[in-house]
């Protein structure tokens, strides 16, 4: 592997985070041996609560981004809703995605960085951990808004616990086949959905605008990602609230800020500048 340009030493294979991962990989792939149309239900139902509305629109659009505001107790609620993603804490997520659009596709300053292949951007910056990017200490100084919030900081440390009450929750509802679809199934099929953007947005698509790097527009990432596939248009205004500018530009998550707005609960939400969206 490459090395870190703070250090000539080489990058090291986490073995705890590819036993979780494969762990987590394996067990789902129990599922057809638990298969029930209600099983599949939940995952598709959380895959969308969890990831639209968690980890779009509360990690993303609001936490990352600033793209609008809501209450603070509505901006916790999102928070909680994205740390059940199993995606990282808070802060360290919010931090990761501001270095990558501050530094996007350069080799050491960007977590994920498409410049060191595609399994690099996609998992592998996992799986070989850097510590400006995973110890508490230096990555939090880039999401300073959070990390002086007692409530981001104890989510950002206990994300991971929250699995227990969920898959016991899911238990008393369903059963094992719940647990292994709305746990197991749902947070692997989550994880590639989101990890789609980091890689195949940086390499597939087509280009609305000439940003400084190679992000791209893809309509079955946005598809799968609710609307976070729409790249191009993101990193050109990383600010506006719609990732999808075009009619056809599928964004549910658009969609729920568009409600939570007609419901007065969103205000100041950026919108594409005027002579940007004529174009489309």
């Amino acid at each position: 592997m490459q090395t870190t340009h703070e250090s000539s030493q080489p990058l090291k294979l986490n073995w705890w985070a590819v036993l979780f991962f494969a762990t987590f990989h394996g067990v789902a792939l129990l599922a057809p041996w638990f298969f029930s149309w209600s099983a599949l239900g939940v995952t598709l139902l959380l895959h969308w609560l969890f990831g639209s509305i968690g980890i779009c629109l509360g990690y993303h659009r609001l936490l990352s981004h600033r793209s609008l505001q809501v209450p603070q107790w509505l901006e916790y609620v999102l928070a909680f809703i994205g740390a059940l993603a199993l995606q990282g804490g808070p802060i360290f997520w919010v931090a990761g995605h501001r270095l990558h659009h501050a530094y996007t596709e350069d080799k050491e300053k960007d977590p994920y960085s498409a410049q060191r292949g595609f399994w690099w951007s996609h998992m592998l910056w996992i799986f070989y951990p850097r510590g400006e990017f995973f110890d508490y200490e230096r990555y939090n100084r880039f999401a300073p808004d959070l990390s002086r919030d007692p409530f981001y900081r104890w989510l950002n440390r206990y994300f991971l616990l929250l699995q227990i009450p969920l898959a016991v929750l899911l238990y008393v509802i369903g059963g094992w086949s719940f647990i292994i679809y709305g746990v197991f199934v749902r947070s692997v099929l989550l994880w590639h959905s989101t990890w789609f953007i980091n890689s195949v947005t940086h390499v597939w698509g087509y280009r609305t605008f000439e940003s400084k790097d190679n992000s791209r527009n893809l309509w079955w990432a946005a598809i799968f990602t609710y609307g976070e596939g729409w790249h191009n248009n993101h990193h050109a205004y990383p600010n506006v609230a719609k990732a999808g500018w075009r009619w056809w530009e599928y964004d549910p998550t658009w969609w729920a800020i568009w409600l939570l707005k007609r419901l007065g609960l969103a205000q100041k939400v950026v919108m594409p500048p005027a002579q940007s969206t004529s174009k489309g």
